[in-house]
This record gives structure tokens, C-alpha cells and sequence, in this order.
């Protein structure tokens, strides 16, 4: 069985600083080609959802109805989307 591809989308931020890595709200990337481009502090915490997703497990939803991380930086606390993208790479 091969593992589904994580899509992380910046979505919101809470914090009153913009971020320290750049990401802006919208901002998008592929878990697995794009892990370069997340911030470090962003992906580490992303991790634990991404394997979850990744071996079939399932994540209680957000109030949107989604599955949402924040980055652990308390000046900026972007919050992403994790989406399992479909085997035929639609959004």
C-alpha cells in the first residue's frame, strides 16, 4: 500500500508578528517534495499528524470542519491544514 500525500496549507495566523520564516497566509506545500521550504520549527510539529494520516489513522476535526495544526512559535502561530491529497492529485 503506498502512503498518501500530505498537502500543509498556512491558513490563519493568531499571533500579533508576522512570520519568522517568511509563510504567508495561503502558502502551500507537498510534505513530502516541499519539506525543504516549511519552516523547521512549523514541520516538527506537523510530523506526528502527517505520519497519523500517512498509515491510516484519523485526526478529530477542527471547528471547520478540518484537520489544523499550529507552529509552536507563540509571537506568530500560524495555523495549517492538513489535507491527504487524492491519488489523482486534485485539490
Amino acid at each position: 500500500m503506498e502512503r498518501p500525500k500530505i498537502r500543509l496549507r498556512l491558513v490563519d495566523r493568531l499571533g500579533p508578528r508576522g512570520c519568522h520564516h517568511g509563510h504567508a497566509i495561503g502558502d502551500t506545500f507537498d510534505f513530502d517534495t516541499e519539506r525543504g521550504k516549511l519552516c523547521p520549527m512549523a514541520a516538527h510539529a506537523a510530523f506526528p499528524y502527517v505520519d497519523i494520516l500517512r498509515y491510516g489513522g484519523t485526526l478529530p476535526l477542527s471547528s471547520a470542519g478540518d484537520i489544523r495544526f499550529c507552529c509552536p512559535d507563540p509571537d506568530v502561530a500560524n495555523v495549517f491544514r492538513l489535507e491527504v491529497v487524492p491519488e489523482d492529485g486534485g485539490t
